[in-house]
């Protein structure tokens, strides 16, 4: 069984923050908001926690139009690239930026309709207090949305998928490799979100390479039931 191994938490060296905003992510992004679209009622205040270069919440302004984002990230440079991406589609008005410690939000209780993050989890060490700020920034009746690499049980099959989506960019290619080896395995990311009350059914594997935790709460934030992205 492959262990664990962990990557820098914050991507914050401006070259490396510019290697990943040139990689193309178009089809993962556009997956990513059409299936969080695709769940029904997500009101129109999100929060997007570790939004990196703000590609998708672009991309969910383009489908929504009166969805509004915070998007954070705890990159400057990242964020540097947001700013130049949400002024080139027009989306400033629509997008906030934000440099936070997804563990450590600022925002108050109750605050956002949904809250939804792509790829962030496997770069943190240590996951409890960010399940647990995800769900206290959250309105009653909210969304959470997650979705993240999944780690492989092989060093032979994490190569067969860098070979398979890495592109042909040898630094591309290292980088989904180390993402891979950093990534958790669907049952402990079950087990953190049983720690607030969401349900281990509202975590799927959902490609050869993901993860995805979907869920509602109730009134009271007590609990929390699963729900389904369309087919």
């Amino acid at each position: 069984m492959l262990e664990r191994v962990l990557e820098p938490e914050v991507m914050d060296d401006r070259e490396e923050a510019v290697a990943y905003n040139d990689m193309n992510h178009d089809a993962v992004n556009d997956k990513f908001a059409e299936d969080l679209l695709s769940l029904g009622d997500i009101g129109t205040d999100c929060l997007d926690i570790g939004t990196g270069t703000a590609l998708i919440p672009v991309a969910l302004c383009k489908r929504h139009p009166e969805i509004r984002v915070m998007a954070c990230d705890a990159s400057y440079w990242m964020l540097e690239l947001a700013r130049y991406n949400i002024e080139v589609e027009q989306c400033a008005h629509r997008v906030q930026l934000h440099l936070a410690d997804a563990k450590k939000l600022v925002f108050q209780k109750d605050y956002f309709d949904t809250v939804f993050s792509n790829s962030l989890v496997h770069h943190l060490p240590d996951h409890a207090d960010f399940f647990i700020e995800m769900v206290r920034v959250l309105r009653p009746n909210g969304v959470i949305f997650l979705r993240d690499l999944l780690r492989p049980e092989t060093s032979v099959h994490v190569e067969s998928l860098v070979q398979q989506y890495g592109g042909e960019d040898a630094h591309g290619q290292q980088m989904l490799r180390q993402s891979l080896h950093a990534a958790l395995r669907a049952e402990e990311v079950r087990t953190l979100a049983a720690a607030v009350g969401i349900p281990a059914e509202c975590v799927q594997v959902t490609s050869d390479r993901h993860w995805t935790l979907a869920a509602r709460a109730n009134e009271s934030k007590q609990s929390f039931v699963p729900i389904s992205t369309a087919p």
